[in-house]
């Protein structure tokens, strides 16, 4: 296979096969990433893909997943996608899954017919990226999408039988909006009703746009302690029903897993027994 830059994937996708599909990121103007600042995006051509799946082939006995890369392949037209996949099935008939990033604006330039017809393919899995439900927050990392655009979005997606996994950033509106990020957050993530949501914390990286406003003052990051508030209020808030959650990324302060609404509780009792014991690690400043 051959690859572009930095790749990026899901914590899910840790055993996948990645395929490049698209090069990039569409948008690529959030205020807090990083992560394609370096490319510029642009689609491969479907005869490069199919060789890499070949390779692929050839290189490996037994695949149980792949993953197709950039930010979001999802832009690719449907007809494309569908070719992609089917040469999947041909070449992988052991493959269970393809996974794929997914904007909102992609998602919404697609018919529910469409994405049906991707999901009898074998696309069984889409991540997006909500960050924020906030109307305030959205516009200030510039997401480029309204929090009723996401909700469209995300239940479109619910909606065609594909598998959709969504993100929050914990103290993404730092401490003048922590309590808004937290239930605005949580209205969004209610009406998709998402089949995964995933709790990362902020890092900023110096190179990224948000890291002049914290270093300004005009952006005040959350404590540790704050974080863990923020994220009490959120599970409190939250109203779903046979969601996988999980925050238990690298960025997070205390590990919580958990399928919502039968573990809220615990979740919540974790939390409160860790702000009882305090003494969390301030690695979430360690880059400023």
């Amino acid at each position: 296979m051959r690859y572009e830059g930095a790749v990026y994937r899901p914590p899910s996708e840790a055993y996948s096969l990645i395929i490049q599909a698209t090069i990039g990121c569409s948008h690529n103007k959030c205020t807090f990433c990083n992560m394609y600042k370096e490319k510029r995006f642009r689609m491969r051509s479907l005869t490069e893909i199919i060789e890499d799946l070949e390779m692929a082939r050839k290189s490996y006995r037994h695949i149980k997943r792949i993953f197709l890369a950039d930010g979001d392949a999802l832009a690719l037209k449907t007809e494309y996608l569908k070719q992609i996949l089917i040469k999947i099935r041909e070449l992988f008939p052991e493959c269970e899954r393809v996974g794929i990033y997914s904007a909102p604006k992609d998602i919404l330039r697609k018919t529910k017919e469409e994405l049906k017809e991707l999901h009898e393919l074998g696309l069984g899995i889409a991540y997006l990226g909500i960050e924020s439900g906030s109307e305030q927050i959205l516009k200030t990392i510039n997401k480029g999408v309204t929090s009723e655009q996401m909700i469209e979005a995300g239940k479109k997606m619910v909606e065609s039988g594909i598998k959709l996994s969504v993100t929050i950033i914990s103290g993404l509106g730092g401490q003048e909006l922590w309590e808004e990020h937290a239930i605005e957050s949580a209205r969004v993530v209610n009406e998709i009703n998402p089949h995964y949501l995933g709790l990362l914390t902020l890092m900023v990286e110096p190179e990224v746009e948000m890291y002049q406003d914290i270093r300004s003052g005009k952006l005040k990051l959350l404590t540790p302690e704050q974080v863990m508030l923020e994220t009490q209020l959120l599970i409190e808030k939250l109203n779903v029903k046979g969601c996988v959650f999980r925050s238990n990324h690298a960025s997070n302060y205390i590990p919580l897993e958990g399928t919502l609404p039968q573990d809220k509780e615990r979740l919540l009792n974790q939390i409160k027994g860790a702000l009882q014991r305090g003494g969390f690690k301030s690695d979430y400043h360690r880059r400023l």
